[in-house]
């Protein structure tokens, strides 16, 4: 069995080492652009170029290490490029939990106030804000698959109303769902504080956008941990400008790292993190797809099969 590896930007050496250590009779390598003769079974990548599978011809399988495959499902005349081989996707490999904090802390910092606090105790000022109506603050995530739905879940269990919208109808205990074009808007209606958790596809590219968040009860807040291109960029700054919005939570943008000129940096309503909350957990990844290479060897039928059609 061979196993091919490429991940921009990374020191290769710790995920060859820990492959092996869950694949100890498999070939496994670095994957570079000069690479054009080994062949492999299976790949495990993140943000693949083209010439990777333009030199790969006999994969059976891709592994995505990343939360969504949109970095390989985007690519320009996939099915051609993959010749017929799997993508993969994790199932959660301890994501879910760290996206969970991170969208947990974002709303609890807006609805409690804390960068107020913060200012105040920078001169000195002892001085309560008053309590917090819960009701007042009801949130609303969209794409609530694996991810989506822990988030919506740890959510509730600090007594915010919680609202989910996916493409197709999901039934969440103790969330209020609405699903596809149709329940869109009315989804919005509900919402004050919303969180985008969506897979990257054509169809959703740009959902952030005038209209949609102008839906939101005012003033609304905007948390995305999903993709940067689910974002209008200019449509956010002039709504918070107008005080339509009262603030965003960004960790993903449409170019990471976050150029130093981008206005996001430095605007008085945005919390700007470098695209860290779900980091991949190399050891808990490596294990899955180990068990999951294993399976398909012996010609199981695995979870996390990426539809091409859908993008996720």
């Amino acid at each position: 069995m061979k196993i091919v590896f490429f991940s921009p930007g990374k020191n290769p050496q710790p995920w060859l080492d820990c492959l092996r250590a869950h694949l100890p009779a498999a070939e496994v390598w670095a994957w570079t652009a000069a690479d054009v003769e080994r062949q492999a079974d299976y790949a495990v990548l993140w943000t693949p170029p083209r010439a990777l599978f333009e030199t790969q011809h006999q994969l059976k399988a891709i592994f995505n290490i990343g939360a969504g495959a949109d970095r390989i499902t985007l690519l320009p005349d996939l099915s051609r490029l993959i010749k017929g081989a799997a993508i993969v996707r994790l199932n959660d490999a301890g994501m879910a939990v760290q996206m969970a904090e991170y969208v947990c802390h974002a709303v609890i910092r807006h609805t409690r106030d804390f960068a107020t606090y913060d200012a105040q105790q920078q001169v000195g000022e002892w001085k309560t804000l008053g309590e917090i109506n819960r009701a007042a603050w009801p949130v609303g995530v969209m794409g609530i698959g694996a991810i989506g739905q822990r988030v919506a879940q740890s959510i509730a269990a600090f007594d915010y109303p919680v609202f989910g919208w996916s493409r197709t109808p999901k039934a969440i205990p103790g969330i209020a769902t609405f699903a596809g074009q149709a329940g869109l808007d009315e989804f919005l209606a509900r919402v004050r504080v919303l969180v985008c958790a969506l897979p990257l596809t054509p169809a959703t590219e740009g959902i952030l956008n005038r209209r949609t968040l102008a839906k939101l009860k005012a003033p609304g807040y905007l948390i995305n941990v999903a993709r940067g291109a689910h974002l209008v960029d200019a449509d956010l700054i002039a709504m918070l400008d107008s005080g339509v919005l009262a603030g965003a939570t960004l960790d993903v943008f449409h170019e990471e790292p976050l150029a130093a000129t981008h206005p996001f940096w430095h605007h008085p309503k945005i919390t700007v993190t470098p695209h860290i909350s779900a980091i991949t957990l190399r050891e808990e990844s490596a294990a899955q797809i180990a068990q999951k290479i294993a399976a398909l060897e012996r010609g199981e039928v695995i979870e996390g099969i990426v539809s091409l059609e859908l993008g996720y």
